[in-house]
């Protein structure tokens, strides 16, 4: 089986050593790195391109914004999901929008994070419900109207593909609405894939605030 490389992230050196301890307890993971210092962490990174960056927000010298600023401008192919303490909606939008694709508090237990890291992995962005309903909540003012059915299908999506926008609005994760639809995970993916490139961005939160932003989707 091959393991997930992940890199952690984590200036408390207790904490720090816990979260490695649990994510050694997971085969399918191999933590090959760890820093406890943001501008160190950032050259640590691009040096070991680990596929995932398990990162805290609260870093001396740099922080996690900024950490994940760098890193994607060096090596864009590393995910990151951000781990902390904080649950501002404000934080949660500056770290996706420089290109995080989750975003967890440290109070959740080692199968969330574990879920968290696969979902990621998987394409999808991770939120958790009370950081999710935060978060979409700070975009009720960018709506231009309330959502509609649009006589002609936006972008040059299919009706599939809108249907599963309008899920991720929702804060449901790639899983979630593979359910709903009863639709695979990975055909779930491939319809992201598909919706991102006809809408030209890069991630679950730019195609939801464009698609709120039209008035194709609503919260």
């Amino acid at each position: 089986m091959e393991r997930t490389r992940i890199f952690v992230v984590e200036d408390q050196p207790q904490l720090l050593k816990n979260l490695v301890k649990v994510l050694g307890t997971f085969p399918e993971l191999e933590v090959v790195g760890t820093s406890q210092d943001g501008e160190q962490a950032v050259d640590d990174i691009v040096r070991e391109r680990p596929q995932l960056v398990l990162l805290d927000l609260e870093l001396p010298s740099l922080n996690g914004i900024q950490v994940t600023q760098k890193v994607k401008r060096r090596a864009p192919e590393v995910e990151i999901l951000i781990l902390t303490s904080f649950e501002d909606e404000q934080k949660v939008y500056e770290a996706i929008q420089a290109g995080a694709s989750g975003y967890l508090v440290k109070r959740v237990g080692p199968e969330k994070i574990r879920s968290g890291i696969q979902e990621v992995m998987d394409g999808g962005t991770v939120l958790e419900p009370i950081i999710a309903r935060r978060f979409w909540n700070y975009f009720q003012s960018i709506q231009a109207r309330p959502a509609q059915k649009p006589a002609e299908l936006p972008w040059g999506l299919t009706a599939v593909e809108l249907d599963v926008l309008r899920y991720v609005a929702k804060g449901l994760s790639n899983a979630e609405v593979g359910r709903v639809m009863t639709l695979e995970r990975r055909t779930v993916r491939t319809h992201l894939s598909h919706i991102y490139r006809k809408m030209g961005v890069n991630s679950h939160v730019d195609a939801v605030v464009m698609a709120l932003r039209q008035g194709v989707v609503d919260l």
